[in-house]
This record gives structure tokens, C-alpha cells and sequence, in this order.
């Protein structure tokens, strides 16, 4: 059955657009493809990745605290440990909460929101 829609891109609300769009164009080998002073877009391999200023924008507190998660992204990665050195070298921090370490990392971009590296989504 074909769907409806495809996947063109994931926004994320922040307080500072550019250093956002920067992390996830390092992270994903994209590049930036437009840029405002409140809004950037990184062309990634398979899908777009936004990075939007909201006035006031405060950070998730996952996985605990007042402010819940706002998005969470998975990333496709051949080996966990290079990808988390790679992704902390770029700027993102390790999450110090660790669900199953073995199969994913989770990390936080530049802004707070977590992410996570996985060897378990398959390529194709």
C-alpha cells in the first residue's frame, strides 16, 4: 500500500538557529541550504533537518524535571562507539541517562534535545 506522504523534514524549535543547523549538518554530512536569522535548513542525505528560533525556548529536562521531551531523532550508525566520539567532537553531550547503552546512545544536540545513535535500524 502506498502512503500518503513521505517524510521532508524534521524541525526543531531553539534558541539559537545557526549553531543547531551547523551540529546536524557535521552529524549528518548535509549541508546548509537556507539560512535566516531565525531559521535554518540543512539538506541531509535522506531527509531536511530545520532549526527554528522560538522566543524563549527552554531545553527538554528528559528524562526527568519539568519540561518534557519535545523530539526525539534516531540516527543509523555502523559502530556505536565512533559515532559517539564523532558526535561528541562536533558538540554533542552524552545523556546521562543510558536505557540500553548495548543498542543505542543517547545524546543531546546543542540545544538540549536528545537524540539517539543505533546499530539496530537497518540501512535499507
Amino acid at each position: 500500500m502506498a502512503g500518503v506522504a513521505r517524510l521532508a523534514a524534521i524541525s526543531l524549535d531553539c534558541s539559537e538557529p545557526h549553531p543547531l543547523a551547523r551540529f546536524y549538518a557535521a552529524l549528518t554530512g548535509g549541508e546548509i541550504a537556507f539560512s535566516s536569522a531565525d531559521f535554518v535548513a540543512v539538506k541531509g542525505p535522506a531527509v531536511w533537518i530545520t532549526a527554528q528560533r522560538v522566543p524563549d525556548h527552554r531545553p527538554p529536562t528528559w528524562p526527568t524535571g519539568g519540561i518534557p521531551q519535545q523530539v526525539h531523532i534516531e540516527f543509523a550508525v555502523e559502530d556505536l562507539e565512533v559515532a559517539q566520539a564523532q558526535a561528541l567532537a562536533i558538540g554533542a553531550r552524552l545523556a546521562d541517562e543510558q536505557p540500553s547503552p548495548d543498542r543505542w546512545r543517547v545524546l543531546l544536540d546543542p540545544a538540549g534535545h536528545p537524540f539517539c545513535l543505533t546499530t539496530l535500524v537497518p540501512s535499507t
